[in-house]
């Protein structure tokens, strides 16, 4: 049982606000180094790399492990320059807490502006630290009324006892209860984020450090862990000799060397590897461990397909999503012309930074670049590390595309003795969606292995639209019918087909390009609001109304990134040094000068030879071209589309309800007996004098439980502390949903690497609880039940993890979101509020007749 007191800390920051000073004090007061480092004489601790000494900045995310007290702090330092925004981000998946570092001298910044938000979105408690306060400035009071109208009002000083009851209900009782406010109850607040402490001083002076840790020490309370083993990688990199760490924050359990891991990689492939070493490090130093316990932050040794991101335990394999870059550079290599050895040295590094994306295209090698940092850390990193001497080339916005409406695709290939047709529905999906193929055809139209074979051709690739040859985005690609021949039809058949049926659907189709946005924040002096309001007006830009104070005055909105790659350095220029802008990607909108790049790329959609549009059909014993315009006249199955109008119950069948009893007797054999719900809408006489409700049509549902826990952000803070709890958390309110709605609901736990577990399967109230073997997981006993259901669309698997994702593909049920279900059980417990409200109105009405009546007797 580990009784170690052990907190994880981010600190994050503005571009020379102070936050390595600050970072080498804390050390230094804590007794971790005998003198404190210093950026501009390049040896602090934390910097220790040669490009980032060199330009006196931060460019890695680090750890630093100390002692202050009775506690272990291990402080998570990340980049402040926004060109490196998304390393930031990574080293904030980890911490209990974050401490956000703010220049006394020169106050809340944009870029403070955009990491507020973040951690805010993220959910993580902030300590505020302003910095620099021995320098000539603004006084502590002021400084404290820009943050809370910049910032939050939530930000307070601890020792103002009066604005912390103000802003909790909790410290308030205890205030007027008893004139003074309890550790607890500040804890409390500040794990809730309803207060957000504030301190001053200055690191390079030693001011305040003792008092900003004690009250760390003693408000920021230690996370209860979960007794299994979970973890999640947070970075990956390479030591000085090129050996690959995965950095992980332990969530729950123990890991010691020569342990197994079990997991399943970004592609969905499972991994089984040895932990060969771990290490503690503090800066660029480390300590080799053989045990490491929950709360702690280390670099395992000897895994080779883990990513940032991801989950390692029970819980191995989930993903996070990676947003596409929005602006890619060429990469011109002076002393190499092997370009598989390059594309190799890039891939190495995307592992460490996932943002880079490299291609191969037929202009050579290129990679995604925020800008003009990282593209400098990229070219020291190559001749670093592998002793290429590389040119970063003119960059260019990376576009892509979607459609406008449903259209069918139409795609056949038959020279002789070969054969198969495609036909694919496309539809277009709200922004941000990304792009999501499926299949709704039939087996008994079209066998699952040339489905699959289909599927995996769109999955294979980017996919290129028509306007500019882009990438496909935001558009769901059904697999609708196919047919293949019994003799003639081999594997590649069916991929020519599937390309030729996309881009026929898309030649058909009213296509939309799509551009990069920025989300930008600029501050300004008001004398300068004019020209920089006529300045975004021209940049097609789309911002909120400008707040104005004394002197300085706030934008904030989204701008098309072709347009606002230089103005950092026009806004310099035209305010003196004054204005400020960040800028950070807000992914795509509509592109605002459509024609005009259109003609700059002069794309030609029926000469490119790896999509081509036009079918090949066979004629007199030989295969002959058909343009696109014309394959509905020679298609061989009936348009999908035109069925739907002509036949509405054509398409009806796949939509088919399970047989009543076939799923009876399937949970009967797993669970036994079904309980019915006591209670449902349908059956309560209140209800039936209320509105109607809308509720989600009845279906059998299928829950993967760890995987549901992890995906809602309250379950996964409540199985910090309790694992128990958050299980016991979600079959409530599963349990108290279907009994409303009167679905029926397996939820599933995935025990298969408890020792010795040997699985089991019952009820809670309402609902059908399984928990898995050892050596079964989860998505195998789901793919058992869906694939022994059969293909049937009111069965819904509730799931984020893509391996279960595919498996119900293939078996023909619904597949569900996380963040989708999670709104369905919302709309369910306001209808049961709803329901409970009314029930208890009319129950105060008989009251108060009875009463009447009583009275009038």
């Amino acid at each position: 049982m580990m009784t170690k007191k052990r907190i994880c800390l981010g600190i994050a920051a503005h571009v020379d606000a102070g936050k390595t000073t600050l970072c080498e004090a804390m050390l230094y007061t804590a007794g971790k180094l005998k003198t404190p480092g210093r950026v501009d004489h390049r040896n602090s601790s934390m910097d220790t790399e040669d490009f980032e000494r060199a330009r006196g900045i931060t460019a890695f995310t680090k750890q630093a492990v100390f002692h202050w007290r009775d506690t272990e702090f291990t402080l998570i330092d990340t980049p402040g320059h926004q060109d490196l925004f998304a390393e930031t981000m990574r080293g904030l998946r980890v911490p209990d807490a974050a401490i956000l570092v703010i220049s006394g001298s020169e106050g809340c910044q944009a870029d403070t502006l955009t990491l507020w938000k973040q951690l805010e979105k993220k959910q993580i408690p902030v300590w505020v630290f302003v910095s620099k306060m021995d320098l000539p400035g603004p006084e502590k009071e002021e400084i404290l009324h820009e943050l809370k109208g910049k910032l939050s009002e939530r930000i307070a000083e601890l020792s103002d006892i009066e604005e912390l009851a103000t802003l909790d209900e909790r410290c308030m009782d205890e205030y007027l209860e008893n004139g003074w406010i309890s550790s607890a109850a500040i804890i409390s607040a500040i794990a809730g984020q309803r207060i957000c402490p504030c301190f001053f001083g200055s690191g390079l002076k030693q001011q305040g450090i003792a008092d900003f840790l004690d009250s760390l020490d003693q408000f920021t309370p230690m996370l209860p862990v979960a007794d299994r083993f979970s973890a999640l990688c947070f970075k990956i990199s390479r030591d000085v000799k090129g050996q690959r760490l995965t950095q992980i924050r332990l969530l729950g359990g123990t890991l010691s060397v020569r342990e197994i891991l079990r997991y399943y990689d970004r592609s969905g492939g499972f991994q089984e590897e040895k932990i060969t070493g771990i290490r503690i490090y503090s800066g660029g130093r480390y300590e080799e461990c053989e045990h490491v316990e929950a709360g702690q932050v280390c670099s395992l040794i000897g895994l080779s397909r883990t990513y940032a991101g991801m989950l390692l335990g029970e819980e191995a394999g989930i993903q996070v999503h990676q947003e596409g870059g929005i602006r890619r550079y060429g990469l011109r290599f002076e002393n190499s012309d092997d370009e598989i050895h390059n594309l190799h040295a890039l891939q190495l590094l995307q592992e460490e930074f996932p943002e880079l994306l490299p291609e191969a295209g037929k202009q050579g090698l290129s990679v995604c670049l925020s800008g003009r940092m990282q593209a400098e850390l990229l070219i020291s990193l190559l001749m670093e590390r592998f002793g290429l001497e590389v040119q970063v080339l003119s960059g260019y916005v990376i576009y892509r595309e979607t459609i406008k409406k449903r259209v069918e695709g139409i795609g056949h290939f038959e020279p002789l003795r070969h054969y198969a047709e495609v036909h694919l529905l496309l539809e277009p999906l709200p922004a941000g969606s990304g792009l999501q193929i499926e299949s709704i055809c039939l087996e008994d139209e079209l066998d699952r292995n040339w489905q699959n074979l289909i599927l995996e051709a769109l999955q294979a690739q980017p996919l290129a639209g028509v306007l500019t040859g882009s990438a496909l985005t935001d558009m769901r690609i059904c697999l609708a019918s196919g047919r293949a021949h019994p003799k003639h039809t081999e594997g590649g058949d069916f991929r020519e087909a599937t390309r030729r049926a996309l881009r026929h659907g898309l030649m058909e189709a009213e296509s939309l390009l799509l551009e990069p946005v920025y989300e930008f924040t600029m501050e300004l002096p008001n004398e300068y609001l004019g020209r920089a309001i006529s300045d975004l007006r021209s940049m097609c830009a789309f911002y909120d109304a400008p707040q104005t104070g004394e002197s300085t005055a706030r934008i904030t909105g989204k701008v098309p990134v072709s347009e606002a790659d230089d103005y950092r350095e026009t806004l310099l220029s035209y305010t003196h040094g004054r204005g400020k802008l960040s800028l950070r990607a807000g992914g795509e909108m509509p592109c605002h000068n459509t024609d005009t790049v259109l003609s700059e790329v002069a794309y030609d959609p029926e000469r490119d030879v790896d999509w081509p549009a036009d079918s090949i059909f066979c004629s007199h014993g030989a295969g002959h071209a058909v343009s696109w315009k014309k394959v509905r006249e020679y298609m061989h199955l009936p348009s999908v589309l035109e069925r739907e109008k002509t036949e509405p119950d054509a398409i009806a069948h796949r939509l088919t309800p399970i047989d009543d009893r076939e799923l009876e007797a399937i949970m009967l054999r797993e669970f036994g007996p079904v309980k019915r719900p006591e209670y449902t809408r349908r059956h309560t006489e209140e209800a039936q004098q209320t509105k109607e409700y809308s509720v989600p049509g009845r279906r059998m549902l299928i829950v993967d439980g760890y995987n549901f826990i992890f995906a809602d952000p309250a379950l996964k803070i409540l199985s910090r502390e309790s694992l128990d709890a958050a299980r016991s958390r979600l079959m409530d309110r599963l349990s108290n949903y279907c009994g409303y709605t009167g679905q029926e609901l397996l939820l599933v736990f995935d025990g298969f690497r408890t020792a010795g577990n040997t699985g089991s399967h019952g009820e809670y109230t309402n609902i059908h609880v399984g928990f898995t073997p050892e050596g079964e997981s989860a998505d195998a006993y789901i793919e058992k039940i869906v694939s022994e259901i059969g293909k049937n669309e009111t069965v819904a698997v509730v799931t984020a993890d893509n391996m279960i994702r595919v498996s119900a593909m293939r078996s023909g049920v619904l597949r569900i979101s996380p963040q989708e279900f999670e709104e369905e059980l919302e709309e369910g417990e306001r209808g049961i509020a709803e329901l409970l409200a009314h029930s208890n109105f009319l129950a105060h009405q008989t009251k108060i007749t009875e009463a009447k009546a009583q009275k009038g007797t």
